[in-house]
């Protein structure tokens, strides 16, 4: 048996200037890779699923740990069987839904990300939510070289 892909996933909402970000940073089989990215007048809850669904488009189908922040687990938890929280656009989970179709998907929530892969993480995703202010709407790829740094990846 295989062990299940392992994906960290931040998500950041600056509600002043309306912007947002996120950032995933995954191990599966052997491999590494991560992404980040932000849009303009967004929320949180869109960023996490845009993550979440960027992270997923180029994983194969199998088990999966997906590691996130107590945030951002609130918002994902309809994704994992949960409640939506009240203001929740339906719509803006359908992505999410179909990348998370047919997978062995857990939700792990880590409470101090300080020094993991969530927390590099969630600096990129405050950089793709910068970047987004600044620029607008983009996706980029994390480094191999700035990966090969984050411990616990």
């Amino acid at each position: 048996m295989t062990a299940p892909a392992r994906l960290w996933l931040a998500a950041l909402h600056h509600s002043a200037f309306l912007n947002g970000g996120w950032a995933w940073v995954r191990a599966a089989g052997g491999e590494v890779a991560g992404a980040a990215g932000g849009d303009r007048r967004t929320s949180r809850a869109r960023m996490a699923l845009a993550g979440l669904a960027d992270a997923l488009k180029d994983l194969p189908r199998g088990a999966l740990v997906l590691h996130v922040s107590p945030e951002d687990a609130a918002l994902l938890a309809p994704l994992f069987g949960g409640e939506p929280p009240a203001e929740a656009d339906t719509a803006a989970y359908a992505p999410a839904v179909a990348a998370l179709a047919g997978r062995d998907a857990r939700l792990a929530t880590i409470a101090a990300p300080a020094a993991t892969p969530l927390g590099f993480a969630a600096a990129w995703a405050e950089f793709g939510s910068d970047r987004a202010k600044a620029k607008g709407a983009f996706r980029s790829a994390i480094p191999k070289p700035n990966l090969a740094k984050v411990p616990g990846l």
